[in-house]
């Protein structure tokens, strides 16, 4: 992560929940649909995705990311922290990353001198996840499930893991696995690793 003083938005959330570890996926997920929801209200003219597992973009741009990480004790999930960085006020990104990175900022076309405050923005984060954690961690990811098929940016394209397999993602299930439609055939579940994009997706 790049963030200048006073640019970007960083923050870690300590939860302390006491569930298995299955349920780890749908919190990174639900992490990554408040992150996206509040940013589409920050900037209401982008068009903000999440794309599986971690990252929420802005067409091919990534605006901002999340990581969980759990200490677990005997089988359950003593506590989890999960990690969440936002490019708000950035207007300029280093030359490697300038074709991969935005902001808030840089997507608020239709305010151009508007600056977002960054506490407004957490506040609006923390609340929307909050909302919906209980029932998320107890049931997985059914009662958000029409915001996060609205949210999903891979969902119809076609993608690649990190192990060569290839295939159309098809959504995402309860459980926080991303359902890809293989080129071999069959439906596959990916509970884990990056997913790339394949050329002309």
């Amino acid at each position: 992560w790049l963030s200048p003083d006073g640019d970007g938005l960083l923050f870690s959330v300590l939860l302390r929940l006491g569930c298995p570890p299955s349920r780890l996926p749908p919190l990174a997920l639900l992490a990554g649909l408040a992150v996206r929801d509040a940013a589409a209200r920050a900037a209401p003219d982008a068009d903000v995705k999440i794309k599986w597992p971690n990252d929420v973009l802005v067409g091919s741009r990534k605006l901002a990311g999340v990581l969980v990480e759990a200490i677990t004790v005997g089988g359950r999930v003593d506590a989890v922290i999960v990690g969440i960085g936002i490019n708000v006020h950035t207007r300029s990104f280093p030359d490697e990353i300038r074709d991969r990175a935005t902001s808030i900022a840089l997507e608020s076309r239709g305010a151009p001198l508007a600056r977002v405050a960054r506490a407004h923005l957490l506040a609006d984060v923390l609340a929307t996840f909050e909302r919906d954690l209980d029932g998320v961690v107890a049931d997985g990811l059914a009662q958000v499930r029409p915001r996060l098929e609205r949210a999903d940016g891979l969902c119809g394209r076609g993608v690649r893991s990190d192990g060569g397999e290839t295939g159309k993602a098809s959504g995402i299930d309860d459980d926080g696995c991303l359902l890809v439609r293989l080129s071999t055939g069959g439906l596959a579940r990916w509970s884990a690793g990056e997913v790339h994009l394949e050329p002309g997706a």
